[in-house]
């Protein structure tokens, strides 16, 4: 079993009155990240369906100290069959969980992100060359389907565009409570962000969804965000600092911040996260024709584990 990631003792509490453990943690925290993006961007494995021991120790490293890590996979097809068999595989061997229940997914609960004019998935951004704001996965999700992780592969690259940014959101919490601890309260809040109802066009509709940007998983300890930077379709509770700290974060959001990795991937390479925020550039906008960039998806009620 690896050992646990010290900037976690057992003891440490989200309370924001523990002003001296929050130092420590802070600290800690910081300097691990940063030692780590300056490691290699990403982490080959010589086989995503089968992957060593070291592969993933480094893995669940990466993950605990800044909850995503970005990897390669070296014997990495084209084939959308074998690609969702091989992604299995790994998330089967990292013990997560699979979640999706969403009206897109195929076999094995995967999700293929492309651009597409079927009549499902029209409209909607992910199967769209449009950007995507900042976000994090299921925010629309009651809190009994809460994703905490997620797999984002891609099969085949655009021609241009589809760049992506993941910031760790632990880090988002540390810039917003070093401004202001009052915008964590806010945040934090049982009623701060709310998502309507939405007829998902198969006869099913999705409930409304009610519930915090932040909150502490009770049985990991560990920090979860929910959120999304859309202006549709949303709505914030009314009252001014709550305000004031989503006017923060998105300024956070759009700036140089060291702690934002920026990468366009390639064909066989993915990002595995603890739920991070991300976001995503337009693509192929001058092609007439629909893109050939294709991405797979899966999302997990649980965290990245470790052996």
């Amino acid at each position: 079993m690896v050992d646990k990631n010290p900037s976690f003792p057992d003891n440490f509490s989200w309370n924001l009155n523990d002003a001296n453990g929050y130092a420590a943690w802070r600290g800690v925290k910081l300097r691990q990240t940063a030692e780590l993006l300056q490691k290699s961007t990403f982490v080959d494995l010589q086989d995503i369906a089968n992957i060593t021991r070291d592969e993933h120790d480094e893995i669940h490293h990466r993950c605990e100290v800044s909850n995503a890590v970005l990897y390669r996979d070296l014997a990495h097809n084209e084939g959308r069959n074998t690609v969702s068999d091989r992604l299995r595989q790994f998330a089967d061997t990292l013990g997560l969980r699979i979640a999706e229940k969403h009206r897109s997914a195929e076999n094995g609960g995967i999700v293929s992100l492309q651009e597409s004019e079927s009549p499902g998935k029209k409209g909607y951004i992910p199967y769209s060359k449009r950007p995507m704001n900042w976000h994090t996965d299921g925010y629309y999700n009651g809190p009994d389907q809460k994703i905490r992780a997620m797999v984002l592969h891609c099969v085949r690259e655009a021609t241009a565009g589809g760049v992506n940014q993941l910031l760790d959101p632990e880090v988002a919490y540390i810039r917003l409570r070093d401004a202001n601890p009052d915008y964590i309260s806010a945040l934090s809040h049982p009623q701060a962000m709310t998502i309507p109802e939405n007829d998902e066009g198969n006869g099913k509709i999705r409930p409304v969804s009610i519930g915090p940007v932040f909150a502490v998983d009770p049985e990991t300890n560990r920090l979860e965000m929910r959120y999304t930077a859309r202006t549709r379709s949303i709505k914030w509770r009314n009252d001014l600092m709550t305000r004031e700290a989503i006017a923060f974060l998105t300024e956070v959001l759009a700036s140089d911040d060291p702690y934002i990795q920026t990468v366009q991937m390639k064909s066989g390479e993915g990002v595995l996260c603890n739920n991070s925020l991300h976001n995503r550039t337009g693509f192929d906008a001058d092609t007439p024709q629909p893109s050939e960039r294709l991405m797979m998806r899966i999302r997990f009620h649980n965290r990245v584990k470790g052996r």
